[in-house]
């Protein structure tokens, strides 16, 4: 599976209404509001390139509210499990 995270921008006034209709995209696994420099994030898993291209331009871009939308493909994932698991010696 390939994972893209997608920083959305969006017309503030349609922030709940977009976060909500980016949720109900498939390949869309999760959906985070947030303050910062972008409105919501939103984490996509799929199994191949060409999807992240559909779930993104033809999907997210057309939302009403969607403004503008930066996409960035995961390499590797890392957690505090694994990092621990590094250190960890004969345990």
């Amino acid at each position: 599976m390939i994972t893209a995270i997608v920083l959305i921008q969006t017309d503030v006034h349609q922030i709940p209404e977009t976060a909500q209709a980016v949720a109900d995209i498939s390949g869309v696994t999760e959906v985070y509001s947030c303050a910062g420099d972008v409105d919501l994030i939103a984490k996509i898993r799929v199994r191949d390139h060409a999807e992240i291209a559909d779930v993104v331009t033809s999907a997210i871009s057309r939302l009403p509210g969607v403004k503008h939308t930066a996409t960035h493909i995961a390499f590797k994932s890392y957690s505090s499990a694994d990092i621990d698991a590094g250190f960890s010696i004969g345990e």
